[in-house]
């Protein structure tokens, strides 16, 4: 009775150990975060009452290891209203200081979509606010990685951006 006592407790220090090495791993000092934008984006026939959307995902990876991508969850707003959300699961691995590109599917909001229509027939507007929420997933034992890229699209032609990235 006793030995299998002792055996509980060494086998609980040793995931405990396991643990505390696992997460010492996932801080990455000097990792940078990776970029991701939206490089195309276009209508897809739809079989519903929603529109559905191919959207083309573009992640630059500016660190020494490959970026083994296992999910993506995202979502575009634009002034404010979360129009498309989706989730992918069939991405590639971004090499280490590479880039790679990928498409997900991507259904938009009924009732953002009329709460946004209904605020842009308040009057005209010479720009759109825009932004992309993305969360990462590279694995078990491994923090997602959040990325936020904003801005606003300019009606006369020109736009600005600003990029946040949290971990």
């Amino acid at each position: 009775m006793k030995s299998t006592h002792i055996i509980g407790i060494r086998s609980f220090v040793v995931f405990v150990a396991v643990m505390v090495l696992s997460a010492c791993t996932a801080m990455r000092p000097g990792y940078e975060t990776p970029t991701v934008t939206v490089n195309s984006f276009r209508s897809l026939p739809s079989e519903g009452a929603l529109p559905s959307f191919e959207i083309g995902l573009h992640v630059i990876n500016p660190n020494s290891t490959p970026l083994n991508l296992r999910g993506v969850a995202y979502t575009i707003s634009l002034e404010g209203h979360d129009l498309i959300k989706g989730v992918g699961n069939e991405l590639p691995i971004i090499d280490a200081y590479g880039q790679g590109q990928f498409t997900v599917i991507a259904s938009a909001s009924l009732f953002a979509g009329i709460r946004l229509i209904t605020d842009l027939m308040s009057g005209p507007r010479e720009s759109f606010k825009y932004e992309l929420e993305a969360k990462l997933d590279i694995g078990a034992f491994r923090p997602a990685i959040y990325v936020r890229d904003r801005g606003e699209i300019s009606l006369s032609g020109s736009s600005r951006e600003t990029r946040s990235t949290e971990l």
